[in-house]
């Protein structure tokens, strides 16, 4: 893995940054001087933050079965990050974000085998039986679908991490990786919350070309740990979780222990109650025994 040199960081333009009135305060550590009323990104750590992300990121793909979701929903990135992320086989999300996407992922899961129903039926002969009203109602939802999600069809968990472009622009997906705890890598121009993310990467994130030798630099890292993974016999694929359990395992962990609470309250309740049922329900007297008469001689 190289990681990019300073001419060649300053010839993808990362050092430009948003005008100085847009600033956000928290990037105050990453700018280096103020020219024509233009915030200047400090190159030399753009390169350090830049090697931190990617020894991260190798890290988590080595692990058997983990996937890097790339977000890029700005005209300027997307095909950059289609291309970057296809080819290292990682699912990436570059029209518009579905909200919840992450938080409730059984949900998209379901949108995704509907559009698999949907090709087995023009592939079976169900849309021979269909009228062309119906077959094109179906197309059109095909369409759609494959146009949100056909990128993600294979993604059958959540991800392992999240990298997005545009921290101010993608803030839903990260709001969402942030309250599951996943791990977020981000480009942060001048005009966003560092803090908001993992690990930050200062830079231009209105450029293609600053994109670019990110994500390459970033992809270069992937496609070694996966490497690193093959050649250590230990990318055997997690088998598919259920719907509805992606969740963390902390998250999982925690839902069952309030169902156990929940269920041991009823359990009390029901057992006091028939206690005190019991207690107020008068007791039947004894039947008196009559004198037993003597046998007719």
């Amino acid at each position: 893995m190289q990681i990019p040199t300073f001419d060649q960081l300053l010839e993808a333009t990362c050092h430009f940054g948003h005008l100085k009135r847009k600033w956000n305060p928290a990037m105050a550590p990453y700018i280096f001087m103020e020219r024509n009323g233009i915030h200047i990104i400090d190159l030399y750590k753009t390169q350090a933050k830049l090697e931190d992300a990617a020894n991260a990121i190798k890290n988590i793909v080595k692990q058997p079965g983990k996937k890097v979701l790339f977000v890029a929903t700005k005209k300027q990135a997307k095909q950059v990050v289609a291309d970057r992320a296809t080819s290292v086989e990682m699912p990436f999300v570059i029209e518009r974000w579905p909200g919840g996407m992450l938080t409730n992922f059984p949900t998209i899961r379901k949108a995704v085998k509907k559009m698999a129903a949907i090709d087995k039926m023009s592939k079976d002969g169900t849309f021979d039986n269909m009228s062309k009203r119906e077959r094109l109602q179906i197309t059109r939802q095909r369409a759609k679908l494959e146009k949100n999600l056909g990128s993600i069809a294979e993604m059958n968990r959540l991800p392992a991490a999240l990298f997005v472009v545009d921290v101010m622009k993608e803030h839903i997906a990260v709001a969402e990786a942030n309250r599951l705890g996943i791990p977020v890598f981000a480009i942060v121009d001048t005009n966003s919350d560092p803090d908001s993310v993992d690990y930050a990467i200062p830079a231009n994130d209105d450029a293609s070309k600053s994109i670019d030798i990110i994500l390459a630099t970033l992809c270069e890292a992937i496609n070694e740990g996966i490497q690193e993974r093959k050649m250590a016999g230990i990318d055997e694929e997690e088998p598919e979780t259920p719907d509805g359990e992606e969740a963390p395992r902390r998250e999982r962990r925690r839902a069952r222990r309030r169902v156990s609470e929940a269920n041991a309250e009823v359990k009390a309740e029901d057992a006091q109650a028939e206690a005190t049922e019991a207690e107020a329900e008068p007791k039947a007297p004894e039947a008196e025994q009559e004198p037993e008469t003597p046998a007719a001689e």
